[in-house]
């Protein structure tokens, strides 16, 4: 097992388009429904796969580019350690009063680890200044615990 690290920072109103952040359904809307219900489906089943936008279920990220992928590592303390390393250098921007200054980063990193360790993807958000949203996830790879089917994005 490896892991994948992705990192998007974006305004929140973009961050809140969420159906750029959903795969579309398996099954496309049927004959006869109305135009623009068929042209929406359209847009967002092509969308989906290509847009930054962090999908709702972090295990999706693997069917991204393989550009947005941040970092891959064999070790989830590793790939924990990037997670900090980034929480801190976003610490000073962080609307939160708590996030910015009494978050706990090396119980976060330990966490992070733990989770990573398990196999379960760790995805974490949190809302900057200007009304901006940081958005952190490693994904768990080969296979993806809860989507074993998503291809890896780097082999």
């Amino acid at each position: 097992m490896h892991y994948h690290g992705y990192l998007w920072v974006g305004a929140k109103e973009r961050f809140d388009q969420e159906a750029l952040r959903r795969p579309p359904h398996p099954e496309p809307p049927p004959a006869g429904c109305k135009p623009e219900l068929i042209e929406r489906y359209r847009e967002v089943a092509a969308a989906f796969p290509t847009v930054d936008l962090p999908p709702l279920e972090t295990a999706y990220w693997l069917v991204k580019p393989r550009a947005l992928v941040r970092g891959t590592w064999d070790e989830a303390k590793d790939a924990a350690g990037w997670v900090g390393a980034c929480v801190g250098e976003y610490a000073s921007r962080m609307a939160s009063e708590w996030e910015r200054d009494f978050m706990d980063h090396a119980g976060l990193v330990n966490s992070v680890a733990e989770r990573l360790d398990s196999g379960r993807d760790v995805s974490l958000g949190f809302y900057l200044e200007r009304p901006s949203y940081l958005s952190l996830a490693v994904v768990a790879c080969s296979p993806n615990r809860s989507k074993p089917e998503l291809p890896c994005p780097v082999l």
